[in-house]
């Protein structure tokens, strides 16, 4: 009876030629989202960049142009568009906090509660989506304007004259309301997958030792979800900070925000230069904000995992 010889296990040559074999399609996987990446986020940015010293030829004024650093010199000795630049930034973390204290709730129930409807529920949450960013925002112009539902229910209870409305409208509140609104689901989603994966088995342990279910929250729950709180922070914070769209339509003087700037020195004023330099800085703040969340994340990780 012939008896079979064992399968020979592949040396370290072979394995190492078949992982050569298979690396050299690595860059051909990745060229396309590069190439992407490229034209669309890197090109952009220094257009914008030649725009702000006045370097693109290309440009709506005819005639001869130098690189100078004029633009530059202004934005950063002027107290102005800077003041503008902080209230924008105050708001937007104003809203940021409130909506994760808001959401967070949300997402752990939906997360934890093991209620068999907490995909239909979800599904719920991200409704509005279906529904155009534009028109939701415009449906609560008409709901805070000075003859809107709610503003015709204070008059007819009485509360409120017909002549003097409450105004709500081209107010602050009025933006950082409607942005609430807005970005509430997006912070609801990245905290609830967060707790979705969470291990159970850590929390009946920490039961199993006597914690309580505070205890388990907070020593437990709230730094493993640590880090879909951070982006649920940042995906709301990084979008409203530059916002123009929610001040434009509801916002007025009162709730004109840094967005606003540069998209009417684009626009209105004409103002190109002025414009790019307000853009990059909001551009550079946004990403050093961004590495300084990621590598606190990442000491996070280190220091409890």
């Amino acid at each position: 009876m012939a008896v079979e010889a064992p399968a020979r296990v592949p040396s370290a040559q072979v394995r190492r030629r078949r992982r050569l074999r298979v690396d050299p399609t690595t860059p051909g996987l990745l060229g396309l989202p590069l190439a992407w990446l490229v034209v669309f986020f890197l090109i952009p940015i220094g257009i914008v960049g030649a725009y702000s010293v006045d370097a693109l030829y290309l440009s709506i004024y005819p005639g001869a142009h130098h690189v100078t650093l004029e633009a530059w010199r202004d934005f950063l000795h002027g107290s102005e568009n800077l003041r503008l630049f902080w209230k924008s930034v105050q708001m937007s973390l104003i809203v940021s906090a409130i909506i994760v204290v808001l959401a967070y709730p949300l997402a752990y129930y939906l997360a934890l509660s093991g209620t068999k409807r907490k995909y239909v529920l979800l599904l719920i949450l991200i409704a509005p989506f279906l529904t155009s960013y534009l028109l939701r925002v415009l449906a609560w112009k008409v709901l805070l304007g000075d003859e809107g539902p709610i503003n015709s229910f204070l008059s007819w209870t009485g509360l409120r004259s017909p002549d003097h409305p409450l105004t709500l409208i081209d107010t602050r509140f009025a933006v950082m309301l409607v942005l609430g609104y807005v970005w509430l689901p997006f912070v609801a989603l990245p905290i609830f997958v967060s707790l979705e994966s969470l291990d159970r088995r850590l929390l009946e342990a920490a039961s199993d030792l006597g914690a309580s279910r505070w205890q388990a929250f907070r020593r437990v729950t709230l730094p493993l979800s640590m880090p879909g709180v951070v982006a649920a922070f940042l995906f709301v914070f990084i979008p409203t900070v530059g916002e123009f769209v929610t001040p434009s339509l509801v916002g007025g003087t009162s709730g004109y925000m840094y967005g606003k700037k540069i998209a009417d020195q684009f626009n209105m004023s004409l103002d190109w230069e002025t414009g790019s330099v307000l853009a990059l800085f909001l551009f550079g703040v946004v990403a050093v904000l961004t590495a300084v969340f990621a590598r606190f994340l990442q000491i996070r990780q280190l220091t409890t995992g």
